[in-house]
């Protein structure tokens, strides 16, 4: 991107501000400039400059007033997840569990605190799942989080419990009506993603019936990441600290 020099138009600058426009779009479909000022705190003049830049560029779409992710940020959003080998490796066997079970069929990862969807399966339910790909949590917020969390040696007897039974549900924390079950790809202190199948409480069951296709799931993608040498570039590692205390229930 070509811009105006000045004290404050470095590369470094200005792709911090390139990064403020984009960030602003996270979980919003579209902004208008006066929102785009309000949420990254840019002089307007400089904001509407950059963003007719980056519409110019096909990373941004613009219809009216109204700016938009455009194809090219698409493009290569899905390239890289597309290339990645962990997402390529674990693709047939998350197809075979939705296959399997009928729910949601989720792969992610951790990046500091933040639970990040790879892949997302979900047939005639994934409208019902309000998840996507490359979507963002909370990792504690969820049973894919938590399975990865336990597995890095976060401390606290859920923790412990998960890292004991190698599997980790939730019960309606991140939807009403819903739970998921998640099982962690890979041994304790060297996870490197995990899997999950989320479906209405009605229809799931958290027992071996569900939790057995999960736990299967994830053992042939550790395997086949095995074979192929497949290190995922978004794990964090930490070391494993054991804990003692009282269990809480499965359904934490």
């Amino acid at each position: 991107m070509t811009m105006q020099s000045g004290p404050d138009q470095t590369p470094s600058a200005v792709l911090d501000r390139v990064s403020l426009v984009l960030d602003a779009f996270d979980g919003v479909g579209r902004l208008t400039l006066a929102q785009i000022v309000r949420h990254t705190g840019l002089p307007r003049s400089s904001a509407h400059r950059m963003l007719e830049r980056l519409v110019s560029m096909r990373w941004l779409h613009r219809e009216g007033r109204d700016y938009m992710l455009g194809l090219r940020l698409m493009e290569l959003g899905s390239l890289a997840v597309h290339q990645d080998r962990l997402h390529s490796t674990a693709l047939p066997h998350l197809q075979e569990l939705h296959r399997a079970t009928g729910f949601v069929v989720h792969l992610a990862v951790l990046e500091g605190d933040d639970l990040v969807y790879l892949e997302k399966i979900g047939g005639r339910l994934a409208t019902a799942v309000p998840t996507r790909i490359g979507g963002r949590r909370p990792a504690h917020s969820t049973a894919l989080g938590k399975a990865l969390l336990a597995y890095e040696g976060t401390p606290g007897p859920t923790f412990e419990h998960i890292r004991e039974n190698g599997i980790a549900y939730e019960k309606e924390e991140s939807l009403p009506g819903f739970g998921c079950i998640a099982v962690p790809i890979g041994l304790v202190g060297s996870a490197v993603a995990a899997v999950s199948v989320c479906g209405p409480l009605a229809h799931l069951r958290f027992d071996h019936r569900f939790g057995a296709p999960v736990r299967s799931a994830a053992t042939a993608i550790r395997r086949s990441l095995d074979r192929n040498h497949v290190t995922p570039t978004l794990q964090r590692r930490r070391p494993v600290r054991s804990t003692t205390g009282a269990r809480e229930p499965q359904y934490a």
